[in-house]
């Protein structure tokens, strides 16, 4: 029997799919499948779903080029949603933004505001308030002042907080190890800001030196999907 029997799809016949993308972990998009959706996605290792509004079988990235490869399938613990692991190629959302959660709640007035990168990931979620900072500048923010003292500051803080790296290194002292790193990636984060850089250029670029190489199984073999049930 295989585990697409142990799912509960709706009345249309159709599961709601997260495609997440598998090394930064950001959400980038919600679809459907159906069976045959899911049995092509093993199958092939690209990622496939079924459009309510058309009828239809669709890859992602058939047309537009943007395909997701996918490294893992993984089920949740009631069986009735299924989670992509991918590698995206290029924005996963129709609009243009990598993901299709690119909108969020203002912190001001409550309204829906576009920001770039994906959800699911710390530093992604502190590039944000980087940027955000930058673009109000309010006062008594350390952000806005390291900004505004300008590139020589914040490279002079960068290279402190390496060193006190190295010193936590030293020491090993977990603890401290992991406050210094994290004073560290904010400094690494401030001064990608300053210089115009995003946190998904560096993402992309660790991607592609360490990325993971598609591991879907064939239908044949036993797929490995989570099951949590108690």
């Amino acid at each position: 029997m295989s585990w697409i029997d142990d799912l509960h799809f709706d009345e249309r016949g159709l599961i709601p799919v997260i495609a997440q993308e598998a090394t930064a972990g950001e959400v980038l998009m919600l679809a459907f499948a159906n069976r045959e959706a899911l049995e092509r996605t093993i199958r092939t290792g690209r990622g496939h779903y079924w459009s309510r509004s058309r009828k239809e079988l669709w890859r992602k990235g058939a047309t537009s080029g943007n395909e997701q490869v996918v490294v893992d399938i993984r089920a949740d613990c009631d069986g009735d949603a299924v989670l992509y692991r991918v590698r995206q190629t290029g924005p996963a959302c129709h609009t243009g933004h990598r993901s299709c959660f690119h909108r969020c709640v203002s912190e001001e007035d409550g309204s829906l505001e576009t920001v770039e990168g994906g959800t699911g990931d710390v530093l992604a979620g502190i590039e944000q308030v980087v940027r955000r900072r930058d673009e109000r500048r309010p006062e008594g923010s350390y952000t806005t002042y390291l900004l505004e003292q300008g590139i020589d500051k914040i490279l002079k803080k960068v290279g402190e907080e390496a060193a006190e790296v190295v010193i936590a290194a030293k020491n090993d002292d977990p603890g401290e190890i992991a406050a210094e790193s994290a004073d560290l990636l904010y400094h690494l984060l401030v001064m990608l800001r300053a210089r115009g850089v995003s946190f998904a250029d560096v993402r992309e670029e660790l991607a592609s030196r360490f990325g993971e190489a598609p591991t879907l199984p064939s239908e044949r073999s036993r797929m490995d999907v989570a099951d949590h049930s108690s």
